[in-house]
């Protein structure tokens, strides 16, 4: 199945994401009914709204090989949509998150069912419990809709590979990133690696390779181009994702301004403007710094730092020249004009974001 537009590609994602969730669940009202509330919750979270980079880059990746797309290999490149919801269910927790996509988070949601229902024991540790429960879920989701794709058994053997490399690096980055909380870091080569475990090689990198994996019976000949491709985009793209964190729209985030700044997250624009900003300016930063209390206005002064000191300006260059290392490194013979064309697309797509 051919897809001329990413608008296209990702309506058929969707579709596919929708048969795996309707199929999931029906299991999940077999057991029981008490299970009703996590299947809603998967839905919700599932189908209501996301970007669905991870399965886009992966389709790209098999496009690039020259092979034709099946709805078999749709499906093997949706299931990576699910590593993502779990990533997405545990930071929440993690970062004591209370919105998601502009509605509570998991944790938040049933936490608030314990107590309409006035059920016994901590409402917010069941809240917590249950989050991390339904992204595990995801996660399994994701392995058993990949293994059940339908997929030939060599392709599926290839891209297994490109799967776990993906799976270890995103938890490996999640904890780099908690740890360097713990830390305090100020380090801009320290959150330049977080980002790029915790966000770009997961985002774009190894989607791109299990795509070759699932379309060339010698994948390694995609490999080097992808990874100089997705890596110093997945950066620019965790980059621009800081800056969101700070300077976005929370009507076009779905998070309240500045959370990041509340969660205490050391994002390198928070390590480069420790690095640019005079003494007073750094100490306020310091304060703001993981205070879950921050006001809209301390948010506004903050920015005011941050771009004041150059600090955004900087990284908005970072931005530009990742970028442009990466649409340099897909100048190669080898990837079809076709899926040139839909990287160059979501380069732009992923660094020029509001949301």
């Amino acid at each position: 199945m051919k897809t001329a537009t990413l608008k296209e590609l990702r309506e058929a994602i969707n579709n596919e994401l929708a048969a795996i969730c309707n199929e999931e669940n029906a299991y999940l009202h077999e057991i029981g009914s008490e299970l009703a509330p996590v299947a809603t919750a998967m839905q919700n979270f599932l189908l209501d709204s996301g970007k669905r980079l991870r399965p886009i880059f992966a389709y790209i990746g098999f496009l690039a090989t020259g092979s034709e797309p099946t709805k078999e290999i749709l499906r093997a490149c949706a299931t990576l949509e699910l590593v993502h919801v779990c990533a997405l269910m545990h930071d929440d927790v993690m970062d004591g998150s209370d919105t998601r996509r502009g509605a509570p988070s998991v944790h938040r949601a049933f936490e608030k069912m314990h107590i309409s229902q006035s059920l016994q024991g901590s409402a917010e540790q069941f809240g917590i419990s249950a989050a991390i429960l339904i992204g595990d879920l995801a996660l399994v989701w994701s392995a058993k809709a990949l293994h059940q794709s339908g997929i030939a058994t060599s392709d599926l053997i290839r891209a297994q590979a490109m799967y776990d490399e993906m799976r270890v690096e995103l938890m490996a980055g999640q904890y780099l990133d908690i740890y360097e909380q713990a830390l305090g870091s100020q380090s801009v080569e320290r959150s330049l690696k977080v980002a790029r475990y915790k966000s770009g090689k997961y985002t774009i990198e190894r989607p791109l390779h299990f795509g070759a994996a699932l379309g060339s019976a010698k994948p390694e000949n995609y490999y080097e181009i992808f990874s100089k491709f997705g890596l110093p985009l997945g950066e620019a793209f965790q980059l621009r994702d800081d800056v969101l964190g700070i300077f976005g729209d929370p009507a076009e985030t779905g998070k309240p301004a500045g959370d990041d700044l509340r969660e205490g997250k050391r994002t390198v624009l928070i390590a480069k403007t420790m690095e640019l900003a005079n003494e007073a300016d750094k100490v306020k930063i310091s304060k703001a710094l993981g205070n879950p209390n921050l006001s809209a206005e301390e948010v506004i002064a903050i920015r005011e730092v941050i771009t004041n000191c150059g600090a955004l300006a900087e990284i908005e260059s970072l931005i530009s020249n990742l970028t442009k290392e990466a649409l340099n490194a897909i100048d190669s013979k080898l990837i079809t004009e076709e899926s040139k064309k839909f990287l160059i697309e979501l380069a732009n797509l992923v660094t020029n974001r509001r949301a």
